[in-house]
């Protein structure tokens, strides 16, 4: 069966995930409320606390192909995320965001993080997801603050851009 969300705005992480040892290559399913007890499963069996956990995950609140990592926090009304928190019990873990926007007037916001990207998007969304990859190695090798320092800023406009620096 073919996953419905495999080339969504839900999933823009599935594109370059495959690089890394990830909780899907490792045979768990996605962490919704149906498969809560993978995430702590995943924990256990890497002998991780959830302070090791980094959650890639889409945000509706970011412009597309903008990055925000952040150390903790509420769900931002993410069910993927509520239902980690639940499960864990904690909202103590680091999240990656990846910014796909939010639809347009009048549209839900469940039928947009479930359609496919447009060949705009996915011009966008790939240097966005090469930038994930570095701020994953980032926070992994040199710590959440040093990350969030380095990918949590805004690029400055260029002249190309119409803008004056």
């Amino acid at each position: 069966m073919v996953d419905p969300s495999r080339h969504t705005r839900h999933n823009p992480a599935r594109f370059w995930a495959t690089g890394f040892r990830s909780a899907r290559t490792r045979g768990y399913p996605r962490l919704d409320e149906r498969y809560r007890p993978s995430t702590e499963g995943l924990l256990r069996e890497f002998k991780l606390t959830a302070d090791d956990l980094i959650v890639i995950h889409d945000d509706l609140d970011l412009e597309p192909g903008r990055l925000r990592i952040k150390q903790a926090g509420g769900d931002g009304g993410h069910n993927g995320i509520k239902s980690i928190i639940e499960a864990l019990d904690t909202q103590q873990f680091v999240r990656l965001k990846i910014g796909i926007g939010r639809p347009a007037p009048h549209r839900d916001s469940a039928d947009y993080v479930l359609e496919p990207f447009t060949n705009d998007e996915l011009e966008v969304l790939t240097p966005c997801l090469d930038r994930a990859v570095d701020a994953l190695e980032c926070l992994i090798h040199r710590g959440t603050i040093t990350a969030m320092n380095q990918f949590n800023v805004r690029e400055k406009p260029t002249e190309e851009d119409g803008e004056e620096g």
